[in-house]
């Protein structure tokens, strides 16, 4: 009989995500198959899947310490913002609508037979489920038809695990006070709690542990001391990227576009000692020692087209490639790149055409069809072969694509200005490849010895190891049913 297990927050980023992927190593480690499933996430930050839909990215790492290939039963539901007000609906891996919030509580209800449809798929072929709320159970206002936290548990028949966040303070509160505003009904699925991310010596909580097991009733399961080593595991959200301060190296600038989307080309580049990485925020000029500077992939194209001129970055870019300066475009950063971006049909927002920053000689017409796969791809410059994935709407074309960046099966793909230091891609994921990464920064005078697939690995395994020392894993494996 397959058992599953829920760990839900007392809010957003109490590092739920981090906390699966280690608990599935730790199972997997014990020989049982294991899957991650998370009936609901909101990012911007997809990856492929193995049967051609896309997913969360924290659902694929959570895969990954599962020894699986990311599938999208364990993400069915996705929601991708596009604007403040509304999201695009990705449903089992396949975009369904773009609704504004009011709509989709309307849609919620039907939501959860895909929902209730995977997870059957996933108990099916494993042993073991290990959950992953949304937000916070917290938020009764959206108990009515929820389908992330409590209403999923509820229809699935699943205990409950509550993480604190002692980091941002009031763990206290965040647990008592989850449990005062929870229904009985509710409060009587949840098994137990955690703390989670304590700086310094944690028996210093332990007043404070005992008072909230007093207050509650609850069975801790433990403090887990902050993990240091998190910054190595890819990010899902933008402000997460982290690299070690460093005052030389290769200056790269991405972007932090006011949509970014599929941001993981940074993880490998922020782990490489040669690298100083500099995720650049809103109101920031472009340092002008910047060597290379990303411009990111984009839910929302021209949009972000609007947010990056808003910022000055059009001056300080045009600027940058006066003295020499090298460019990337990714996705929708490269669509950025051209001299035009063209939404006819309204499929990102408001129909019409904005212009481009025109440092390449192309243009882009946004198109109902996305392309959404995986792809082995030959560079261009350096003829080396490397992993990646598609994952985009828009067609791009004109005369700098006769110098395409690579090839995908002998198809040309991307573009590159004629002096060589403006180049564009569809291709997400490039410099996860250990050879391209270090012949692309070869070309910038950089060497690299930097394995970061078996750095991700070894860094999952550290995290398991992180929670045999400070949690009750066979106690918290021994509620799931």
């Amino acid at each position: 009989m397959t058992r599953a297990l829920m760990l839900q927050g007392t809010g957003s980023n109490v590092g739920k995500s981090v906390l699966v992927a280690g608990l599935c190593r730790a199972a997997l480690r014990r020989g049982l198959s294991v899957a991650p499933f998370k009936p609901q996430n909101m990012s911007n930050n997809a990856a492929v899947t193995v049967d051609g839909g896309e997913i969360g990215r924290a659902q694929a790492l959570q895969a990954r310490a599962c020894g699986l290939e990311p599938h999208t039963d364990m993400n069915p539901v996705l929601l991708k913002p596009e604007t403040d007000v509304g999201s695009q609906v990705v449903v089992q891996g396949k975009r369904l609508a773009t609704v504004r919030a009011r709509e989709y509580a309307a849609l919620k209800p039907q939501l959860l037979g895909h929902v209730t449809e995977s997870f059957g798929r996933l108990k099916a072929r494993h042993d073991l489920v290990i959950v992953e709320g949304a937000g916070s159970p917290a938020e009764v206002n959206l108990r009515a038809g929820d389908i992330a936290n409590m209403g999923f548990a509820e229809a699935a028949g699943l205990p409950v695990v509550l993480i604190g966040d002692i980091d941002r303070g009031g763990v206290i509160a965040q647990v008592v006070g989850t449990q005062a505003v929870l229904s009985p009904a509710d409060n009587a699925r949840i098994a137990g709690f955690l703390i989670n991310k304590f700086r310094g010596d944690p028996s210093l909580f332990d007043d404070g542990y005992a008072l909230i097991e007093a207050r509650t009733g609850w069975r801790g399961f433990g403090t887990a001391p902050w993990f240091a080593h998190a910054w190595k595991l890819p990010a899902e959200d933008a402000l997460d990227i982290r690299a070690p301060e460093r005052r030389a190296g290769l200056h790269i600038v991405c972007l932090r576009l006011s949509r970014i989307a599929n941001f993981d080309d940074m993880d490998p580049l922020a782990q490489e000692p040669g690298v100083r990485l500099t995720m650049l925020g809103h109101g920031e000029p472009i340092p002008g020692d910047a060597d290379l500077v990303v411009l990111p992939g984009s839910k929302s194209t021209r949009g972000d087209l609007a947010f990056l001129r808003d910022q000055g970055w059009d001056i300080d870019l045009a600027a940058h490639h006066r003295r020499g300066g090298h460019v990337l475009g990714i996705c929708g950063g490269f669509q950025m790149l051209g001299r035009s971006v063209a939404d006819p049909d309204g499929i990102e927002g408001a129909a019409g055409e904005t212009a481009g920053l025109g440092l390449l000689d192309v243009d882009t017409v946004m198109t109902g069809d996305k392309r959404l796969t995986r792809v082995r791809a030959q560079h261009a410059a350096t003829a080396l072969p490397f992993a990646g994935y598609e994952i985009h709407i828009g067609r791009t074309t004109g005369a700098d694509c006769a110098r395409p960046f690579a090839f995908v099966d002998d198809r040309p793909e991307g573009a590159c200005s004629a002096d060589g230091r403006v180049m564009g891609s569809y291709l997400h994921g490039m410099f996860t490849d250990d050879a391209f990464r270090a012949g692309f920064l070869k070309r910038f005078g950089v060497a690299s010895s930097q394995a970061y697939d078996a750095t991700v690995d070894a860094t999952l395994d550290a995290l398991a190891d992180h929670l045999e020392t400070h949690l009750d894993v066979e106690g918290l494996l021994a509620v799931a049913r």
